[in-house]
């Protein structure tokens, strides 16, 4: 540990605050809270057994800054904050979760209709869910809309209509017509809700009477369609935890860590029934489980916005009364965090624990080779290229057919992983025809010029640039480069022999064609290409797509459904029977033969 990190770490204060490590170029790489700063940032450097994860962090920390808060809870939430900005590489990073359906149930509203929603929002409606493993919610709809007839329409009921199918076969009250009063309406939607939430077992009573009656009345179909909501709720039924003592709402976390790679499940229970487990994979440098555990919970909750329950079991004990309070100022509702170590709550977080240990086993093989591919072939072309540092790669191409609609693109890959947020294009402005070297010239002039200027969309600097071209392409991107006062370290990948050029020696460097490396060198090249072909063409439709439409017969529908399998030059050659194969009738493939025979010099 170099000086200067002990004699911050000494004037380390022992005040609640955040801590934020950077590597040797500045970056961040890791923000952390903390309840005593100097306490938390010392185990860092000075505890001698960590885990490879976090020794691997450590290694990288050059140093460090932080901010101090008036309260844990306050750290907590400028850590969110912070994390959710910078994208630290070693702070747990979810991806956005899979959106499960919800039941949404607006009681605001006189006549509230039963929806399904993807998105839980604080808008003082009553949400019910998520529903996945196996409980379909089109079916639990079904059973509510059969047992409580709420509708199932949307629209405005400001003005009277007539009621529709679903009033005549006993799914719906029919408020639209006046069929029902407010009060009556309000009633079966608090029965719904009852239902919902685990409290009312009338459902069954209904529906088995409804599927009775249509039996009788051989509507056998109908009488099918009750049977399976029955099976439906027979199987909800088995879900219901009856040892919880009430129907409540519990979200039971396990975490699971081989060392370098880390597990965690959720154990959903929604109105005393079990909903099923969700599992997330990740790697995080925290330095224990209460740390790890934590971390996540304002990942889950926060980044990927699902539903605060009013109760969490955690299977480790620790202090969690700031995360209490700050999940409840987040979501407005008030959750306790308990640590079971008996009863059904335990069991819960056994189940959690059990599935996070299986889905560690069964996709860490597949963590690994994602590993290599991304963040091991970047460190392993770190070492062949000779670079200190190695975090933000960028690729560029140029597009253009015959000079015109001239474009680049700017592909940004972190950590060996491609980074969308940061992918930029230009259209060349200065360059006549079709002069790939010069346009590369005024792409890397613009980018450096833009980031000498303080540009917010290109304020960070790249830690290599990789040219799509050989020896030429490079040349003029190095020089115009330098003529901005930058010495960025570049390479150019030649396309025929895979061959990577550097500016300092003629002789490429040829590297085995399954060398993560090169492989890693191929995708950025290749996803640098895919993006400047598709701005190209785009470009292209745009041009071209007033001149379609000036066709008899061929409107906007028609013209995407032609630019979207063809360029125009292709339109161009084909005849009127590939025409009429690609969608159009006889008439207007001929109305196209005839146009492009018109104006072909125009068109070209």
């Amino acid at each position: 540990m170099n000086k200067l990190l002990e004699e911050k770490i000494a004037g380390l204060p022992e005040n609640p605050g955040v801590y934020i490590m950077r590597d040797s170029r500045g970056g961040i790489i890791y923000i952390g809270k903390a309840v005593v700063l100097k306490n938390r940032v010392r185990q860092y450097f000075f505890n001698t057994q960590k885990q490879p994860k976090v020794q691997a962090m450590v290694d990288n920390i050059a140093d460090f800054d932080y901010i101090i808060t008036l309260s844990e809870r306050d750290a907590l939430a400028l850590e969110a904050n912070l994390i959710k900005k910078y994208k630290p590489h070693y702070n747990i990073l979810l991806k956005d979760d899979k959106a499960f359906p919800y039941i949404r149930i607006n009681t605001k509203e006189d006549f509230p209709a039963i929806e399904i929603t993807r998105r839980v929002r604080r808008d003082g409606a009553r949400y019910f869910g998520p529903y996945f493993n196996g409980i379909l919610v089109k079916d639990v709809i079904d059973i509510v809309r059969s047992a409580y007839r709420l509708r199932s329409c949307t629209g405005n009921l400001s003005r009277k209509g007539r009621e529709c199918l679903n009033y005549h076969i006993n799914l719906c009250l029919a408020p639209c017509s006046g069929k029902v009063t407010k009060e009556e309406y309000a009633a079966a939607v608090a029965g719904a809700i009852a239902f919902l939430s685990g409290y009312d077992d009338a459902p069954a009573k209904v529906i088995e009477r409804k599927m009775n009656e249509a039996a009788a009345a051989e509507d056998f179909e109908r009488a099918i369609f009750y049977r399976d909501r029955l099976e439906m709720l027979r199987k909800m039924k088995e879900r219901t935890l009856a040892d919880l003592g009430g129907a409540f709402d519990i979200d039971a976390f396990a975490y699971v860590t081989n060392g370098i790679d880390s597990a965690v499940s959720v154990t959903l229970v929604r109105g005393g029934k079990l909903m099923g487990v969700k599992n997330y994979m990740f790697t995080d440098a925290a330095l224990s489980e209460a740390d790890a555990l934590n971390a996540f919970l304002l990942q889950y909750y926060g980044s990927l916005g699902n539903e605060v329950p009013g109760e969490i079991c955690l299977p480790v004990e620790t202090d969690t009364d700031a995360i209490a309070d700050y999940l409840g100022t987040m979501s407005g509702v008030r959750t306790k965090i308990t640590f079971p170590s008996r009863s059904a709550r335990k069991k819960l977080l056994e189940t959690a624990r059990r599935n996070a240990a299986d889905y560690l086993e069964k996709n860490v093989d597949k963590a690994r080779r994602a590993y290599d591919s991304t963040e091991g072939a970047n460190e392993l072309l770190k070492r062949i290229l000779r670079l200190d540092f190695l975090v933000r790669m960028e690729c560029y191409d140029i597009s253009n057919i015959s000079g015109t609609d001239k474009v680049a693109s700017q592909v940004v890959f972190r950590h060996g992983a491609a980074s969308k947020a940061d992918y930029r294009r230009f259209r060349i402005k200065t360059v006549e025809g079709s002069d790939d070297f010069a346009s590369m010239a005024e792409v890397i002039r613009r980018r450096c010029e833009r980031y000498l200027s303080g540009d917010d969309k290109f304020n960070e600097k790249p830690d290599l640039i990789v040219i799509d071209g050989g020896k030429g392409q490079l040349s003029a991107a190095y020089a115009s480069m330098r003529a901005c006062g930058l010495d960025i370290p570049m390479i150019g990948l030649a396309k025929r022999e895979e061959e990577i050029y550097t500016v300092f020696d003629p002789e490429p460097i040829v590297l085995p064609r399954d060398n993560s490396a090169l492989k890693l060198l191929q995708r950025i090249r290749d996803e640098a290409h895919r993006f400047a072909i598709t701005y190209h063409r785009n470009l292209r439709s745009k041009r071209y797509g007033s001149e379609l439409e000036n066709i008899p017969g061929i409107g906007p529908k028609k013209r995407a459904m032609l630019l979207k399998k063809f360029s125009v030059k292709q339109l161009k050659e084909m005849t009127e029977g590939e025409l009429v194969s690609a969608g159009l009738d006889k008439k207007t493939a001929a109305n196209v033969r005839s146009y492009f025979n018109r104006n072909k010099k125009t068109i070209d």
